[in-house]
Formats: structure tokens, C-alpha cells, sequence
């Protein structure tokens, strides 16, 4: 093999081994150690990791393989296989990725405005019916590519090729395609992104004033939360006797102790991770999407190469940046 074989093989492996790191590491991280600790977040990572995983063992660990056995790249079954295995993954990861970004905004208003109050997302049954619908979305998209897959027989090339009816039966495929699994949830994750943010940048605000000591009036959800606070100290004081005999001596400020919600810290932490995904993923699928309309119309083999390399560097990264926001980047054998 010539030098640009092996830079284009390295680069492969590398986003191959470590996409099976990270997406086994963010399934298993995310697996409950039972069945009523099962949370809406973890649903979603599991399923964001097997999306991506099919594209890691299905995809690029074969077309890694496949530099040393040529003769794969010239059957249709190889064709057929990775093709269906591509665009399913990629259609339900996009998804997976938009549900992510809408869960986390909602936990991070209901956690830093409601006070932690359960969100629409944490219902499960609502989830599964999102995913179910997301994957047979993916699969309707995908089947097509099982039977249109070719390869180009042109021994310099080694790439698959669509063959479609007509021209306009491609351009039609393509333009439903990326209206509905691609279009439709950039603008989806792109809306949640900036809500999260706006929510951040709110909350950031309110902080600095008051360590200021220039802090507005307080608004009716911080009277409410203000309100409720001051009640269940109350209730507690007054059903516990003990409770009472050490109030007397606790100081005032612990007053302002009760009114923080211990997990908005990791809510924001979790919401910032997903802002940098929510960045990546909108650089990258951006990028994607050009060279996906302009593979549509032309048929280019370094357009081919690129957008399946973009696709590949944000299977590789994604997972790490999720266990990162959600502090399980380690292993529990360590």
C-alpha cells in the first residue's frame, strides 16, 4: 500500500477501536444495576451507544479489514451490508442525539426554575415510543440500500455505489432523507441547544447578582421555592422535637442552605456537556450534510470519503464528552 492508504488506514482504526471503547463504555456506564433505578437519561445513552456501536462494528472495523482483503470490497453483500448499517446508525444516532439535548433542557429548567419537579421526558413509556418511532424511521431509510447497493468494479476506486431506477428516483430518496432525518432534528437540537444555554447564561446572572449584593427582586418562582422551603422546615420542626432543640442553636444562614437543589449542579454539568456535543454535532452533520447534497447531485469519491470520515470522528468523540458531563468517564473496575 502507498503512504496515503496507510494515513487513510490508521486514521480508520483509530476512530474504530476507540468508538468501541467509548460507546461500550457509555452503554455499560449507563446500564441501571436494577429496574426501578431505570431513568429516562439512561434509556437514552444506552440507546446513543448502541447507535453508534453498529457503525464501529458494522462499518469501520470491516472497511478496516478490508485493506488486507480486497476481495470483500468487490461483493455486493459487502455493499449491501455496510450501506444498511450506515445510514441506520447514523439516522438513529441523529435522533438519539436530538432527544438528548431536549431531555436535558427540560431537566435543567425543571431543576434550576421547578425546583428538580419531574419533566414530560422523564416518562418512560413516552421515551420508548420516541425511539421506537426513531428507529423505524431508520429502518425505512435504510432498507432501500440492501438491494440498490453495488460496488463500482473499478479497481482503483474500492467504494460502494447506489444504483438507483433513475436520476430523479435518487434525487427524490435523498431529498426525503434529508429533509426528515437530517433537517429535522439539526433544527431540533439546534433549538434545544440554545434554550440550554440561554437557561445557563439566566442562572449564571441571577448567581452574580447576588454575591454582588445587587439582587433583583425575587420572582414568583423564588418566592414559591422561598415558600416551600420555609414550610418544610416548619413541618419538620414541628413534628420532631429534637429538631427544635437544635434549631435553637443552628444560625440563620442555613435558612438559605435549604432552598439550593443538590442536583442542579450536576443537572448543569450534564446540560454542558450536552452543549458541547450539541456544537460538535452541528459542525460536523453541517459539514455532512453539504457534502451529502453534493454527492446527490455529482458523484464524487473524496465527497464520499469526507462525509464518511466526519460521520466516523463524531461516533469516535461524542461518547467521551457525554461520560465526562456525567462524571462515569471511568471504568468501575478501577
Amino acid at each position: 500500500m502507498e503512504a496515503q492508504d496507510w494515513i487513510e488506514l490508521s486514521m480508520r482504526a483509530f476512530f474504530c477501536l476507540t468508538g468501541i471503547i467509548g460507546n461500550g463504555l457509555l452503554g455499560l456506564r449507563s446500564l441501571p444495576k436494577s429496574r426501578s433505578q431505570l431513568r429516562t437519561g439512561d434509556i437514552l445513552f444506552i440507546n446513543l451507544a448502541v447507535s453508534n456501536l453498529i457503525t464501529n462494528c458494522l462499518v469501520d472495523l470491516p472497511e478496516t479489514m478490508a485493506h488486507f482483503a480486497k476481495t470483500w470490497l468487490k461483493s455486493k453483500e459487502y455493499c449491501g451490508v455496510t450501506q444498511f448499517s450506515h445510514e441506520i446508525s447514523e439516522t438513529s444516532s441523529i435522533f438519539s442525539t436530538m432527544f438528548i439535548s431536549m431531555y436535558w433542557h427540560q431537566k435543567l429548567v425543571g431543576s434550576i426554575r421547578r425546583g428538580g419537579a419531574p419533566v414530560q421526558m422523564d416518562n418512560l413509556r413516552l421515551v420508548a415510543v420516541l425511539l421506537a418511532g426513531s428507529w423505524t424511521v431508520a429502518t425505512a431509510f435504510s432498507l432501500p440500500h440492501i438491494f440498490i447497493a453495488e460496488h463500482d468494479r473499478n479497481e482503483s476506486l474500492e467504494v460502494c455505489e447506489e444504483l438507483f431506477p433513475s436520476p430523479a428516483a435518487k434525487q427524490t430518496f435523498d431529498g426525503m432523507y434529508l429533509t426528515l432525518a437530517n433537517v429535522v432534528p439539526i433544527v431540533g437540537i439546534t433549538y434545544a441547544t440554545i434554550q440550554i444555554v440561554i437557561t445557563l447564561l439566566r442562572s449564571q446572572k441571577r448567581i452574580k447578582d447576588r454575591s454582588s449584593g445587587t439582587n433583583p427582586p425575587p420572582s414568583s418562582v423564588d418566592q414559591r421555592l422561598e415558600g416551600t422551603a420555609e414550610r418544610s422546615m416548619e413541618a419538620s420542626s414541628e413534628r420532631s422535637p429534637i429538631s427544635n432543640k437544635i434549631s435553637t442553636h443552628q444560625p440563620a444562614p442555613q435558612k438559605t442552605q435549604v432552598r439550593s437543589n443538590p442536583s442542579s449542579g450536576n443537572h448543569v454539568r450534564a446540560a454542558k456537556s450536552v452543549v458541547a456535543v450539541a456544537t460538535i454535532f452541528i459542525f460536523c452533520w453541517f459539514t455532512h450534510l453539504v457534502l451529502r447534497i453534493y454527492s446527490s447531485f455529482r458523484n464524487s469519491v473524496l465527497a464520499v470519503k469526507l462525509t464518511n470520515f466526519i460521520g466516523a470522528s463524531y461516533v469516535c468523540f461524542v461518547p467521551y464528552v457525554y461520560l465526562h458531563g456525567v462524571k462515569k468517564l471511568s471504568c468501575p473496575c478501577w
